[in-house]
């Protein structure tokens, strides 16, 4: 909880950095890289940093970390906080780290926001900072424990036994301890870290979720090719690697498995909705409700460019058959085939069961109008569950 003095002074000063929250980043990531390169070489996401995504990301978690000790002082924002935290478990995240970001970042604001931080304005934010810096290792140091595994020791060795072509531009790799352990248990819906040496030495690091369920014998990852003009950006460099390079009998490193975007266990009735590549984690979870019989209508949405672009497009099929009460509608923007449906994704003619428990995963111009049309069928907010790949930039939106 933020002191009440403190409360005063960020409840005031909030509009201000806010409004400087953008170029605070900025400068806070220049000052970062040059202390310590090795964190764009190693650690962040090089593509997303040149897009400018995790700059966002960061501005919009600082901004309404904030506004939520202002505005709800009797609670903590722990789905955000718990989304960050297993982010940054997966990537091997330590203690240590939140003293250089604080260092760099006080920096920032300052150099940012001159004379209008005074001692008091200082402390202020000070405190918010490490409100949510002890929040988040309190939550990291737990995962790490729940793992069995020291903080930030995160990676194993895991063999690719095998490689298969899903579309044009996915591959799934299917992967086996490398030392012959068992795989540890994953929840379905979560996700592996899977780090890559690049030809100039950089070793980047890059979240696939596991699209097998925790009882199948195997796990696997379904890679999308990112091509980057498409996308406004750089070209995937880790998607272009595993796809140019990576075939079975190579060995990757991998994370322990982490991720907040779980099926939740009741016999509540399950929608899972997706688009594109983000049908990986649905997969996990859909497998999950086949092999365990799940009793309640089970809706299966997801929306593609076309059939010959919907990657595991065969096990959409396959598992949803394998329910005794599910179904399952695919919209594609072009050459849709008959008993599937053209254009974006309109949930009118779908049916939702009462007590619906939805999972979303997908670009979020697409979670969001979804989610909108979920809430207009009378599916609860407190329902409705979302993964983002990359940077999540509806922290500030959706809690």
């Amino acid at each position: 909880m933020l002191s009440e003095k403190s409360t005063a002074t960020v409840r005031a000063t909030l509009p201000a950095v806010g409004a400087a929250i953008g170029e605070i980043t900025e400068l806070f990531y220049t000052k970062l890289f040059a202390a310590h390169p090795e964190l764009i070489r190693d650690l962040f996401n090089r593509g997303n940093q040149n897009a400018g995504l995790q700059k966002q990301a960061l501005a919009g978690s600082i901004a309404a970390f904030a506004t939520h000790l202002v505005e709800h002082p009797d609670t903590r924002p722990d789905v955000m906080l718990g989304r960050i935290a297993h982010k940054h478990a997966s990537l091997g995240v330590t203690r240590e780290q939140y003293a250089v970001v604080h260092r760099h970042l006080f920096e920032a604001i300052v150099e940012v926001l001159g004379e209008a931080v005074t001692p008091e304005v200082a402390a202020a934010w000070d405190e918010v900072y490490w409100l949510m810096a002890n929040a988040l290792i309190a939550i990291e140091e737990r995962l790490y424990a729940e793992r069995q595994v020291l903080a930030g020791d995160v990676w194993r060795e895991w063999t690719v036994t095998e490689r298969i072509e899903e579309t044009a531009d996915c591959a799934t790799f299917r992967l086996a301890p490398a030392d012959g352990a068992p795989a540890p248990a994953h929840l379905p819906g979560q996700y592996v870290s899977v780090q890559v040496e690049l030809p100039d030495g950089a070793r980047q690091i890059r979240q696939y979720s596991l699209s097998t369920s925790p009882g199948s014998p195997v796990r696997a990852i379904t890679v999308k090719r990112v091509h980057g003009p498409a996308a406004s950006g750089p070209d995937g460099e880790v998607s272009g690697h595993l796809h140019a390079h990576v075939r079975a009998g190579d060995t990757l490193r991998v994370s322990v498995p982490y991720g907040d975007l779980t099926l939740r266990d009741s016999a509540a009735p399950v929608l899972l909705a997706s688009a594109g590549i983000g049908c990986t984690p649905m997969l996990s979870m859909l497998e999950h409700l086949a092999d365990t019989a799940h009793p309640a209508p089970v809706t299966v949405l997801h929306a593609d460019r076309s059939p010959a672009d919907h990657p595991l497009r065969g096990d959409h099929r396959a598992l949803t058959h394998k329910l005794a009460d599910a179904s399952a509608h695919f919209w594609y923007e072009e050459s849709a085939e008959p008993g599937h449906r053209t254009g974006l994704m309109d949930l009118d003619p779908v049916p939702v069961a009462p007590g619906t428990q939805a999972y979303l995963c997908g670009p979020l111009p697409f979670m969001r109008a979804v989610r909108e049309q979920l809430l207009a069928k009378g599916v609860a907010a407190a329902d409705i569950h979302y993964e983002v790949f990359g940077p999540d930039m509806w922290l500030a939106s959706v809690r």
